[in-house]
């Protein structure tokens, strides 16, 4: 008997700390809001928005850093009004997450041109002033960013640019129509159902045991290097997609691979970021570069890298040594310091 309460409250206690995890509570509302679109409009009315301006989010800039201000729904409905704007705009703004409060955040642009409302778009001069700060690309702000702004900013701009681009159904042709949460589309023709996607995208750093390769492309800013990338075929398993991609565009066959971590990156598109480890054998290392795709590829030594990394400072970063990396924020830099951390990377089991 005693033996089966013991249990018993095991069970109470685990049962018990599950209905209190902050995740998953947290994870339960978002999921309720994008269910329903009234519980939606109800955590409009305590949330915060994001604004952006034609993909551009509004920030404040503070030294060599950029803020995200927010804004609630009264702001927001102010400003609107000011600006001779109809407040059904609120309508194309999306659930980008929530608080630990349940303070629910949202993103709303304010150059798209409006699904919901007959007005155009609003003017970015007029609205940065009010607004007391700048409209900025996010890619130029991103690495000036904290962790949480950058993560939510970045999830807002995929969101609105895939809202922005799948408003009608390919299938009927007929305007679709997005959720209160912005988390699907449906064609009211035919009721398909249309989900935002990412494209999977392998990185991989490929290293021959003492040494790995770093390629630029012609986009990349002058001077940086990073891992290889490219984009996930139709019908290719990950390992596949690492082998293909390497051989492609250095012309060197991968012996073996290890997976890594995972980021979302918006840039040009929403892309999956895949990161993986590979090595080639040490007598194959003779770099074939594949010119269609890249500018230049090079082989690096530890210190080389360990060096790099330690004066990757975005605002020097030009001004020493022959290239520089990828800054931090970036899944391609913490694959290369993983990579200098932990050589047993140069020697991953087959």
């Amino acid at each position: 008997m005693s033996l089966y309460c013991g249990i018993a409250c095991r069970r109470k206690s685990f049962w018990y700390f599950r209905l209190l995890s902050t995740y998953v509570t947290k994870t339960r509302y978002l999921f309720e809001l994008k269910e329903d679109d009234d519980a939606c409009k109800k955590a409009q009315q305590t949330g915060a928005f994001y604004l952006f301006h034609s993909l551009a989010p509004l920030l404040q800039k503070s030294g060599h850093q950029y803020q995200a201000p927010r804004h609630s729904l009264l702001e927001l409905e102010s400003l609107l009004a000011k600006f001779g704007q109809d407040i059904q705009r609120i309508e194309d703004s999306v659930l980008i997450g929530c608080s630990e409060q349940h303070e629910a955040w949202f993103a709303l642009d304010l150059g798209l041109n409006s699904s919901s409302s007959i007005n155009a778009s609003l003017q970015k001069p007029e609205m940065e002033t009010e607004l007391k700060g700048s409209f900025t690309e996010l890619r130029k702000a991103l690495f000036q960013l904290n962790t949480k702004d950058a993560s939510l900013l970045t999830t807002a701009q995929a969101l609105l640019r895939w809202h922005d681009a799948h408003q009608f159904c390919s299938r009927s042709g007929q305007p679709t129509k997005k959720n209160m949460a912005g988390s699907k589309r449906v064609c009211p023709s035919n009721k398909i159902i249309y989900y935002p996607q990412m494209a999977p995208v392998v990185i991989t750093l490929v290293s021959d045991g003492t040494r790995c390769l770093l390629v630029r492309q012609s986009s990349f800013p002058k001077g940086m290097y990073s891992a290889l990338a490219g984009f996930c075929d139709i019908g290719e398993s990950l390992e596949e997609a690492v082998r293909r991609e390497v051989a492609e565009e250095v012309g060197l066959e991968v012996e073996r691979l290890q997976y890594s971590a995972s980021q979302h990156w918006p840039f040009p598109n929403s892309s999956l970021m895949i990161a993986c480890h590979a090595t080639v054998h040490p007598g194959q290392t003779e770099i074939q570069v594949n010119l269609k795709e890249l500018e230049a590829a090079g082989w690096f030594s530890h210190d080389e890298v360990a060096t790099a990394l330690r004066k990757n400072n975005p605002y020097t970063q030009q001004q020493y040594g022959t290239f520089w990396l990828p800054p931090k924020l970036a899944i391609a830099h913490q694959l290369i310091k993983e990579w200098v951390e932990k050589p047993s990377c140069s020697t991953l089991p087959a």
